[in-house]
């Protein structure tokens, strides 16, 4: 009986000693992957937060050198009219109105009678394989903080590519940029997208203010025809001057 007595205690024994270290090895394993979720929410949290600062340097709007007080446009002289045109880089409308007005418009600028404001819009981005507007647009930001913007975008308008096409690429803008006295800050500014959500945000500021097309020009605040004899008897309006022509050079 002793014996038998001794052997059911013994096995008593082995079975809580079975139990305690499956316990053990149960808490152990509770206690790694405690460790290993713990890591994961810390991993995870951390990727979080760096999607939001990724998204959120993404969306984050530089506003150029020259900008107008919306920040959504570059202004050329400090004249009391104000001439407001929405250009398209990739619109061939807006390289007629560029080539047949921009002499004229810089006398203007010149002789201190308006101030020139052009908002570089992005509406044809769909005529482009590589959203040529929008970068364009972004570019002419880059020129403006190198005060640059007009040479800029006289040579971009003369070198305008074909609706449908590619449009130039970022390196042909640089060397455009190069040509017109822009230096290595203008071509990080180009290569780094500085400034490709601002070309969003004239977009989306000219449509708010109701422009469905290009070229549009505005003469204090009047829409007018987009064309020089237009805009100089708008001028003369606004000055209350009897001749709309500018200063003989």
């Amino acid at each position: 009986m002793k014996v038998m007595a001794q052997k059911k205690d013994d096995r008593r024994a082995a079975a809580r000693m079975v139990r305690e270290q499956i316990a053990k090895e149960q808490r152990r394993r509770r206690m790694i992957w405690g460790g290993v979720i713990g890591a994961i929410v810390v991993a995870t949290a951390g990727m979080i937060v760096w999607v939001l600062l990724q998204s959120n340097r993404a969306a984050e709007v530089f506003t150029p050198a020259n900008a107008n007080a919306s920040g959504n446009a570059i202004v050329a002289g400090t004249g009391p009219v104000i001439v407001e045109d929405y250009i398209d880089f990739m619109c061939p409308h807006c390289k007629t109105f560029h080539d047949e007005s921009d002499a004229v418009i810089k006398q203007l600028v010149a002789e201190n009678k308006i101030s020139f404001v052009t908002h570089p819009v992005a509406y044809l981005d769909r005529f482009s394989t590589t959203k040529y507007s929008t970068r364009s647009s972004a570019a002419s930001a880059c020129a403006a903080d190198g005060g640059k913007f007009t040479e800029f975008s006289d040579a971009l308008f003369a070198q305008q590519p074909a609706e449908g096409s590619a449009g130039l690429s970022d390196a042909e803008m640089i060397a455009i940029g190069r040509g017109v006295g822009l230096d290595d800050t203008f071509e990080q500014c180009v290569t780094g997208g500085r400034y490709l959500t601002w070309a969003k945000k004239v977009s989306n500021d000219a449509t708010s203010a109701g422009i469905t097309g290009t070229p549009t020009v505005l003469v204090n605040g009047t829409k007018v025809q987009g064309n020089t004899a237009a805009i100089l008897a708008a001028v003369a309006a606004a000055t209350g001057s009897s001749s709309p022509s500018p200063s003989a050079s």
